[in-house]
């Protein structure tokens, strides 16, 4: 059992996300993505969208059916992105925010677009779905790239996407281009700690990991796998203490719940 959590929590960092936004993780019918030509995009029936928020995107969504001339199905577009965000509907969040994009053409639109991709791409456990919103990502969020050699936000989450394509080995290099520019972002040292224990390198797991959250204490994403790295090396009363701090770190039911299924496994 002990195991399996594991596996789970480091097979992709869709897992990593979800053990954390799990609530908020509502995925919606690929199909309903296909309402551009007069259908309404309509609701997830195990959404947990509250009331007021599920009305406002389905006044917006008959708004934007409606809307004449494209501008301001666009504008209509970029908020129905937002609101769906904030649902955690990030299927039609991207799906609004290409829509956008696609009319405005700027970089802001395109980072949107990209991003809400990606947030798509890290919560699809299909692999097929996965990989078409990593094939997104790539071209929206390419072209910022392409524009802006030097945004690191952005190349380190298209290097994530290569991770679960046919070349994981070019993300691994496009996260170490990043940490060579920026040996403390954030990020690159997180998903390189968190790929270590994917391939089973717990030794190098528990160094990038100890570097990252000695720079940021406060990661509890980071907190969490370093336990797990100090698990998978015997050092139990190092993971022990992993855990019980990042109780400490965040009140969040899902990181309790957690950390008190490593903790109880410890005993």
């Amino acid at each position: 059992m002990l195991k399996t959590r594991i596996i789970l929590i480091v097979v992709s960092a869709a897992i990593v996300w979800l053990l954390f936004l799990l609530p908020k993780a509502v995925v919606e019918n690929e199909g309903q993505m296909e309402a551009e030509e007069g259908q309404e995009v309509g609701d997830d029936p195990h959404t947990t969208t509250p009331a007021a928020l599920r009305e406002s995107i389905n006044s917006l969504n008959a708004q934007y059916l409606e809307a004449s001339g494209n501008e301001k199905s666009a504008i209509f577009a970029d908020s129905l992105a937002s609101m769906y965000s904030e649902a955690g509907q990030f299927d039609s969040a991207a799906w609004f925010a290409e829509k956008a994009a696609s009319f405005f053409k700027s970089k802001e639109s395109r980072i949107k677009a990209g991003n809400s991709y990606y947030d798509a791409y890290t919560f699809a456990l299909d692999p097929k779905k996965q990989n078409e919103m990593a094939e997104k990502t790539r071209s929206l969020l390419g072209q910022v790239l392409e524009a802006d050699p030097e945004n690191l936000e952005v190349k380190t989450k298209i290097a994530m996407t290569y991770l679960s394509s046919q070349n994981p080995m070019q993300g691994i290099m496009m996260l170490r281009e990043v940490l060579e520019k920026d040996p403390t972002n954030e990020q690159a040292m997180f998903n390189m700690g968190m790929l270590a224990i994917q391939s089973g390198q717990y030794d190098r797991a528990v160094e990038r990991l100890t570097d990252l959250v000695s720079v940021y204490p406060n990661h509890v994403q980071g907190q969490l796998l370093l336990g797990v790295a100090y698990l998978n090396t015997n050092k139990k009363d190092k993971a022990k203490e992993q855990f019980e701090l990042v109780k400490k770190l965040d009140n969040d039911p899902a990181v309790q719940a957690a950390a008190d299924s490593y903790l109880k496994d410890l005993k």
